[in-house]
């Protein structure tokens, strides 16, 4: 199979990776309401907390970070072996990264991506994915606002990417999953800025 059509296959898998959403299937596996239905109503970790379920908000956290780290981590390992061009693990991140936001399982309407982001991370550059994680963990238990942790963090990962890594497509691609998790926070900056933002561990609303 040609190298690009090898780099087509890879980039609707990771797609369709990133379009499983583990909030719905940790709910299920649970036996809890359906995260759309309740809270922030976005099926990520920090709204399946609302629902009081800490296993499933774990659950749905580890989910969705690994299957952006699986998709970038293989698209690595394999790329040379097929002879993939170098662009081939950006597209394969940002696939994976744009499936979990728009799924098209669910209709094209998923969650933020703060997890799956820090899969993808994780998997271009070890450090590069601790610092930011580092990051969003210090906001995130200090000042108890997960929104306000995802958007310092998202602003400094592109820094991040920049200073310990150099490589400038990557940086690009960093910066596009760092604009992209700000616009997605965009209602919640407004509400952190209106003083009405649910602080994490808020038990949901009927």
């Amino acid at each position: 199979m040609p190298p690009f059509l090898i780099t087509l296959v890879a980039v609707v898998a990771a797609y369709l990776l990133g379009s499983v959403s583990f909030a719905l299937v940790a709910s299920r596996l649970f036996g809890i309401a359906d995260p759309r239905s309740y809270g922030s109503k976005n099926p990520g970790a920090t709204n399946v907390l609302r629902s009081g379920h800490k296993g499933a908000a774990i659950l749905t956290l580890i989910g969705d970070a690994a299957k952006g780290w699986l998709a970038v981590f293989l698209a690595s390992r394999y790329s040379v072996e097929y002879g993939l061009a170098a662009y081939t693990l950006g597209l394969v991140a940002l696939a994976v990264f744009f499936g979990h936001l728009y799924p098209v399982f669910l209709g094209f309407k998923g969650g933020k991506g703060v997890a799956t982001a820090a899969g993808v991370l994780l998997a271009f550059n070890l450090w590069l994915g601790l610092a930011t994680l580092a990051t969003w963990l210090f906001i995130a238990f200090t000042l108890r606002y997960s929104s306000l942790a995802a958007l310092v963090a998202a602003a400094a990962a592109p820094v991040y990417a920049f200073l310990l890594w150099g490589r400038e497509s990557m940086v690009l691609v960093v910066g596009i999953i760092a604009m992209a998790l700000i616009g997605k926070h965009w209602q919640n900056l407004q509400r952190l800025m209106a003083g009405s933002e649910p602080k994490i561990g808020a038990k949901k609303k009927a």
